[in-house]
Parts: structure tokens; sequence; C-alpha cells
């Protein structure tokens, strides 16, 4: 079989074994996900740009290996990165922002830092909705001025693309590279990873540094991989998880760094997992998913599973808004703004304002009343209503903890990025997402999107219990396998 053919769904293991028996080279690999992109993302625009140094890193990787071996299970493998990523290279890094579309990061994230040490091949940068979906209400998921409208490779133009992680999902579903990286604030890992049949992980803030990301929140961003399996998706939070001195919040995750989340992928952990099924967040699924959730719950318990069933949790029904977001926004993007060249044309959320007011026929499409929103804001994190909603968000965390600890529950289980799972964005808490099957059927949703298609199965924990979530996720994936790739059209047709 040819290596084109070969690399569609291949697992980052088989790749790294055929390179060291000599099947093919990095460059080679790197070239084969290039000549995807070519041929298939014109009709999905999940890839804003491509590293055009990819080639020159994948031979000197190739070199490197020949010379003094491999830097590990990494080495030579492309990677796609979210546009909010500073990568210090001849990429931009713009949040889908035609204010920042010629932005070159002087330094790397520490993300991308993370990925380069490892040996990965930063293949490019992918699309998002723009500012990370916190530009206006009613901005569609997946769109950017600067990259327009990712579509979902699962059912182009109808179902729901997930944001606003958006191009991540859509190529790493799309197999334009071995994996990629996205952010999350509330739902931007979990919903593009859910919508396009993939592993997404929503690491627990602290774990992965933000520095160096276009930010939304202190409180809640963490970037995190989207992959096709579970493997993947832990070798990924193996390499860019750590501690950084420029990101104050990792600190508290210094005991947990280090690991090797690959450790965790038992085929038998079912058999020792308790997960409990909150259904007041399942009220309002259709027929259509709702069978896929409970099928998934009749898996796991015929694999070993105790299964909790329901569990109620002390927030439902209470009503969290987005006013951490907002009062943050304004304070952290200023702060990365501030510290950009003078030749851009914007360095303060004022200013990004002003800019799309000037470019309202490209900026515009959606407006820009959630930008606005937050730059009423002082900037100063004082506000009443601020402090109001930093102790919402932490019942969100008294809540989880107080129905794990009281049922003695690994994880709390429920449908792709539907209600409650929010509770573990806004707690700082970590959830991933599984391949749970499709949705033959769905309802029409706000933007016009169906939500038939591909369905996961998101779990949440604790703090730091990513080893529990990837033996759960695992032991589902392997006696399930949901992952199917979609049918892609040439470019050309």
């Amino acid at each position: 079989m040819e290596l084109k053919e070969w690399v569609v769904e291949a697992e980052i293991s088989s790749m790294q074994e055929a390179m060291e028996k000599g099947d093919f080279t990095s460059e080679q690999l790197t070239r084969a996900y290039l000549e995807r992109i070519e041929a298939y993302d014109a009709g999905l625009r999940s890839i804003l740009e491509v590293n055009p140094d990819a080639l020159l890193i994948a031979r000197e990787l190739d070199k490197e290996r020949q010379s003094t071996g491999s830097r590990g299970p990494l080495h030579g493998i492309p990677v796609l990165l979210k546009d909010n990523l500073d990568t210090a290279d001849r990429m931009h890094t713009s949040a889908g922002s035609l204010a920042l579309a010629d932005s070159s990061a002087a330094a790397d994230s520490f993300v991308a830092a993370r990925l380069r040490a490892a040996g990965a091949v930063l293949l490019g940068k992918t699309n998002m909705t723009e500012w990370a979906n916190f530009m206006s209400g009613s901005m569609w998921a997946g769109y950017s001025a600067r990259g327009g409208q990712t579509l979902n490779p699962y059912g182009a133009g109808e179902v729901f693309i997930g944001g606003s992680s958006s191009g991540s999902g859509a190529a790493a579903a799309a197999n334009f590279a071995a994996a990629a990286i996205g952010t999350e604030t509330c739902g931007s890992i979990i919903s593009p990873a859910s919508q396009n049949n993939l592993v997404g992980i929503k690491p627990t803030v602290g774990l992965v540094s933000r520095s160096g990301i276009i930010p939304i929140t202190n409180s809640q961003d963490t970037a995190g991989p989207l992959a096709r399996t579970v493997a993947d998706a832990a070798l990924l939070l193996s390499v860019i998880a750590g501690v950084d001195e420029a990101d104050k919040e990792t600190a508290a995750a210094a005991p947990h760094i280090g690991q090797d989340y690959t450790r965790f992928l038992d085929a038998s952990s079912l058999k020792q997992a308790r997960i409990g099924i909150p259904r007041y967040y399942y009220r309002q699924l259709d027929p259509a998913r709702l069978a896929v959730a409970e099928q998934a719950i009749q898996v796991m318990r015929e694999q070993g599973a105790v299964i909790v069933d329901p569990v109620s949790l002390s927030c439902e029904g209470t009503a969290f808004n987005g006013d951490v977001l907002r009062y943050e926004f304004k304070k952290y993007l200023n702060e990365y703004l501030n510290k950009l060249p003078p030749h851009l044309p914007v360095h303060s959320l004022e200013e990004v304002i002003a800019y799309n007011n000037k470019h309202a026929e490209a900026e515009l499409k959606y407006g820009q009343g959630t930008l606005i929103w937050s730059e009423e804001t002082s900037g100063t994190l004082t506000e009443l209503e601020y402090l109001a909603a930093l102790a919402n968000n932490a019942k969100a965390r008294e809540a989880l903890d107080k129905v794990l600890d009281q049922h003695q529950l690994d994880a709390i289980m429920l449908l792709g990025c539907e209600d409650g799972v929010d509770l573990a964005a806004m707690a700082g808490y970590p959830s991933l997402t599984v391949p749970g099957g499709f949705a033959s059927e769905g309802v029409t949703a706000a933007g016009g999107y169906n939500t038939k298609g591909p369905q996961g199965i998101t779990l949440i924990g604790r703090a730091f219990s990513e080893p529990v979530l990837i033996k759960i996720a695992y032991g589902f994936e392997q006696c399930t396998r949901h992952r199917t790739p979609p049918v892609l059209r040439q470019s050309a047709e």
C-alpha cells in the first residue's frame, strides 16, 4: 500500500515504528499530509496556513534520526496547531482575525516549544472561531474573517463542526496530520472532538501552560490534544504538560508533571470503574442522541463498570453566565496585545474593535457585540459581578467534588458537549471525549446545523484525574471502535 493510503487513520506509534524500520521518512510522511491538505481542504477550510519550512524540518529530523537516534515517540511526526498558539517561525498567530494576520511571534508558546523539543513537525495552523468564539454571540462555530467557515468532513455545510478549535477538529478527523492541538475555555476542545469523531482531552487547568496563547480567561483556558485514538491523545498530553514559570497556575500541577499518560492505556479498565449518570443533563437530548448515550452506558455496564444511575449535582438548575470570561478577556487580551511589535495595527481590545469597525465589510459579518461587551469592563477584575461569577465557578467545583465523593465515582458521563460539560470548564477540571457512535437523525440547531453525525462520550473527573479518564476512555474505545474516517471529496471537484 502506498504511503498516501497507509497514512489514513495510522496511529502515531505505527508511524514511529515504520520510520525506525526505514519504511519511509518523516519528510515523506510530511509530504503525504501536505498532499492531502492540497487535495481535500479547499472544501473544508480547516487549515489557515501550512508551515513553509515543514519539509525542511522533517528532513533535518530524518538526518538526526540517522546520526544520533530518535528523540522519542513524536520524532518526525507532523502536528497541527490552532491559530491562537504562538510559533516562532514563518507562520502567523492571529486567532482568526485580520487585525493579526501579519503577526509573527518572537517566541514559541510553551506548548509549541514542548512539541518542537520532542521532535514534532509543526505542520501548520488551523482555522478557528475568531477570537475563540468571544467576538459575537451570533457567529457560527468555525468561522473567522481570516479563514472563512470551517466545515465538518462528516457532512460539510450540514453537520455541526463544533467550536472554537474547529479547524483542529476537522483537520485531525480528515487525516491532515497525525494529531492537532486545540484550546478550550468552555467546550472548545470537547465540542469539535465530539462532532468530528475524535478523542479530545481538556486537561485540568494548570497541567498545560497557557503562555504564548492568545487568551480569553486565566481561570478556564487550557490547551489540549485532538487525535483519532486515545493512545495518540495520551501521547500528546504527555509531551505538552509541564511546569512553566511564565504561567503560575502550572505550579499546582508539579506533582503530576512528567507522567507518561500512555501507561494508563488499560483495555480492561472498565472492570474497576465507577461511573455516574447525571440524568438532569440528558433531558434535552433528542431520541437519536439519547440512544447513543444509552448504548454507551450499556456497553460500559457489560464490560464490568459499576454504573450509578442516576446521580444528582447540587448545581442543577443554577444559572451560570459568561461574566468570568467577559471581565478576564479584556485584562488578559490587553496584556497579550500590548507585547506585540509596534508595526501591527492593534495593541488593545479597544483598538481591535476600532480596527473591525474600519474594516467592517471583511470583519463584521456577525458583528462584534461580545468584544464590545468585554471592553465595557474596567479591565481591573474588581467589579462585584466578576467576583460573583468566580463564586459560581467555585460552586461548579463543589458540585463535582460532592457527587464524585458521595458515590465514590471515578467520573461522570455526558454526551458530547451537551449541558453539564461546562461544569468541568468552570471548575477547571479535566474532561475527555471519545467516539461514541453516530446519530442518523438530529434536530436543526442555532446556526442551521443539524445535530446528527458523530457523537462523543464525555467523561468528567476531579482535578488531575487524567490517568483515570484515559483508562476509562481507552477501555471503551477498545471494545467499541466507533472511530471511522470521513469520506472526503477532492478539492477540484
